[in-house]
């Protein structure tokens, strides 16, 4: 409520004053804080600060060596997903730490060890040995909407458990992982990150998982980003049962886009997104399938390719070498193009 509206309110009578819209907007704002403070307690117990030791890099005299070996000192965010003590959190948090420790919420400091990760999610799993250990709900991102509340939690700076809210400011967004590799279908929001939020859950308000906190760019305001926790969820299971990613790629870039109406109806697809393709890698088994800057892709193998979170799912290692047909939306010709994966080298 705005300064002016409050003055001019606060000049009505009072009997107009208790039956106004500003009484309406009062009870609005305190439903939304119910939801966000429910969320956050709700979610809350299953997230952890991460202490992290790393070997300093040579040459970067931005890192300070602190402690044993030359090691620089870290902290990150992250939540846990299993009542066993899996948890996930950034790749760029963990990957090749020397060390590494967990602050609970309830003051507790364990051990932590790196179970995988993966740059080309900024995802990764560790495991932490303690009894009592509450994991997160995890939600759906495929189900979320622009403009849909989203709670940020972490630990940024040092401060333990700080949360920060706004909405879910766009879907499908492309950013280059540590690596230089894009990550696909990720979330915007303008719920505030700082350093050492990263790893830390986006919840909706029913204290729901829907991402992992992973980046912010520097010098704008309101741009922060997570990966969607249907990746996460995915991504985390390989590694628990194997450690780490292998997985096959095609070779392009592209973006989750609507089906023109009309060419829905007129092929009668059982979908109403495909996935635009925006870059092709050269040498790369897209360009040798003939798939085309512009085209739509509609299905990948047996599985309809609604989004690009659809294609990753379908590009495991089991894909690799296997032709894979591509069925593609080339201005408003049906196109069926033959792909052979190749297993992505890190």
């Amino acid at each position: 409520m705005s300064t002016l509206a409050f003055l001019s309110s606060a000049s009505q009578p009072a009997d107009r004053r208790a039956n106004g819209p500003q009484d309406s907007d009062s009870h609005l704002l305190d439903a939304y804080s119910r939801a966000v403070t429910e969320a956050v307690e709700r979610v809350s117990p299953s997230v952890i600060a991460i202490e992290v030791k790393k070997p300093a890099v040579a040459g970067n005299s931005a890192q300070r060596p602190r402690g044993r070996g030359g090691d620089v000192a870290g902290a990150g965010s992250g939540f846990i997903v299993t009542p066993d003590g899996f948890t996930l959190t950034n790749s760029h948090v963990v990957h090749g730490a020397t060390s590494l420790h967990a602050m609970l919420t309830d003051g507790r400091r364990l051990d932590a060890q790196l179970i995988g990760d993966d740059p080309d999610t900024d995802l990764a799993v560790i495991r932490i040995d303690g009894p009592d250990l509450v994991p997160a709900a995890l939600g759906d991102s495929s189900a979320l909407r622009p403009g849909q509340v989203a709670v940020a939690i972490g630990c940024p700076l040092g401060f333990q458990c700080t949360v920060t809210t706004g909405v879910i400011s766009a879907l499908g967004r492309s950013l280059p992982a540590q690596n230089g590799r894009l990550m696909d279908a990720i979330i915007q929001t303008d719920a505030a990150l700082n350093p050492g939020n990263s790893g830390g859950p986006l919840v909706d308000t029913r204290g729901e998982v829907v991402g992992v906190n992973t980046a912010v760019i520097l010098g704008a305001q309101g741009l922060a980003f997570a990966v969607p926790v249907n990746t996460a969820r995915d991504v985390a299971a390989e590694l628990i049962n194997h450690g780490r990613i292998r997985r096959s790629f095609v070779g392009f870039g592209g973006q989750t886009v609507p089906l023109v109406r009309q060419v829905v109806r007129y092929y009668q697809l059982a979908q109403e997104t495909g996935v635009l393709v925006i870059a092709v890698e050269p040498g790369s088994p897209a360009q040798a399938a003939g798939l085309a800057e512009g085209d739509i892709i509609i299905r990948a193998g047996e599985h309809g390719a609604t989004s690009i979170e659809a294609i990753q799912r379908v590009l495991t290692h089991e894909t690799i070498g296997a032709p894979m047909s591509l069925v593609v939306l080339r201005g408003t010709e049906l196109v069926t193009l033959t792909a052979v994966p190749a297993e992505r080298v890190a």
